[in-house]
């Protein structure tokens, strides 16, 4: 029996035809394919440059490196959210924490965050860069962010894995309006694809100049910044440790022509939700609440159950799902409790939001391509289970 997942990658004729005409292109690795995509990222999301690389996970690090995060520096972020969004940090030998997540929203709280700073300055362990994720899709309070950042003197990143498509204070999130860099994720279940892949995008040209060269090797062929004088075509020179991060000609086509129906997979997402919305028996779930500010790019539908004292009717729901071929899942298991982290000194109870988030939700299945006839299964399951 097919089995209906959580999410899926949509492609087209036109995707695949893309990759093909790349494939019979004389470039399929670094050509001129990936800076077009990435001229199209900044288009879309009004943002002056993109760099393209192969992951979001990519991405964060080379934003860490570029904002100078470094040993002894620090790095918040939320314990609700996949372990890269941490793990970056860890990257660059920096120290990590994290910010309790608000339970309405399910992202940073930034009452805890302004609390968790004043406290901090007291004790002169203020964090270098923030990194603030967009939680399913929803925007976090970035203005006010962006005022904290002013007077406790750290950086930002938005972590836009989830959120490509979505708009907060009617701004294109990917604008950096409010951040020094935005990263997204190009992951099959994603907003959009290029089957692997990730982006990060800045208004700083010195950050950007430096996110091309991270993703490279740290090598550079602009002259401005040879230490010696060479006129010569071939020659470049390295001057940093950088990586292999650089995004391929085939995945940047898919990604060029996944771009051009990106409004339209948001509004085929909002559609679905608004009929969870409208379908969902809300006595004994919790639906996602929309902030009047944001405009979600919805990549996750994430239901919350509601406690009861002697029966788990999380893991109940979930099994009962799993068992009928609907491949549901949980975002995420707080990043605290994993055991690496566990080993750094954090344990159970240090994020109780996060944890009660975690211990009641389940991502159902929200896609552009979900039927909705597979929706209705999803849903009357859903409500039956509860009868």
């Amino acid at each position: 029996m097919k089995i209906i997942p959580y999410g899926k990658q949509s492609i087209s004729k036109r995707d695949i035809k893309s990759v093909i005409d790349v494939l019979n292109s004389d470039f399929i690795t670094q050509g001129p394919v990936t800076p077009k995509f990435e001229k199209i990222i900044s288009e879309y999301c009004g943002s002056k440059y993109t760099v393209a690389v192969n992951s979001a996970t990519s991405a964060l690090h080379v934003a860490c490196l570029a904002l100078g995060l470094g040993k002894g520096d620090r790095l918040w972020t939320s314990p609700n959210s996949f372990v890269a969004s941490a793990n970056c940090g860890l990257y660059c030998n920096a120290k990590i924490d994290f910010v309790d997540i608000d339970l309405q929203t399910y992202n940073m709280c930034v009452q805890k965050l302004e609390k968790k700073l004043i406290d901090a300055k007291k004790n002169g362990k203020l964090p270098k860069v923030i990194v603030v994720v967009h939680f399913s899709g929803q925007c976090t309070s970035m203005k006010k962010i962006k005022h904290l950042s002013k007077e406790y003197g750290f950086k930002i990143i938005e972590d836009a894995s989830h959120a490509i498509g979505g708009k907060y204070l009617k701004t294109k999130i990917g604008s950096s309006k409010y951040s020094d860099i935005t990263v997204f994720s190009f992951h099959p279940v994603k907003i959009i694809t290029t089957a692997e892949g990730g982006a990060a995008v800045t208004n700083n040209y010195k950050l950007a100049k430096m996110m091309y060269q991270f993703r490279t090797h740290g090598i550079t062929k602009d002259k401005i910044d040879f230490t010696e004088k060479n006129d010569s075509p071939w020659y470049y020179e390295q001057n940093l440790v950088g990586y292999n991060y650089r995004l391929t000609d085939i995945h940047a086509a898919l990604g060029i022509s996944q771009i051009k129906r990106i409004d339209d997979f948001v509004k085929k997402r909002h559609l679905l939700a608004e009929r969870y919305n409208k379908k969902l028996n809300k006595k004994f779930i919790i639906t996602p609440y929309q902030s009047s500010r944001c405009y979600s790019a919805y990549h996750l539908y994430v239901i919350r159950v509601k406690v009861s004292k002697n029966i788990n009717h999380r893991n109940g729901l979930f099994n009962l799902l799993r068992s009928n071929n609907i491949g549901v899942n949980v975002h995420y298991i707080p990043i605290h409790l994993q055991p690496i982290y566990q080993k750094m000194g954090f344990s159970k109870g240090d994020f109780p939001c996060a944890e009660q988030y975690y211990e009641e939700a389940i991502s159902i299945p929200l896609y552009p391509d979900l039927k909705v006839s597979e929706q209705n299964k999803v849903i009357d399951l859903i409500n039956n289970y509860f009868k």
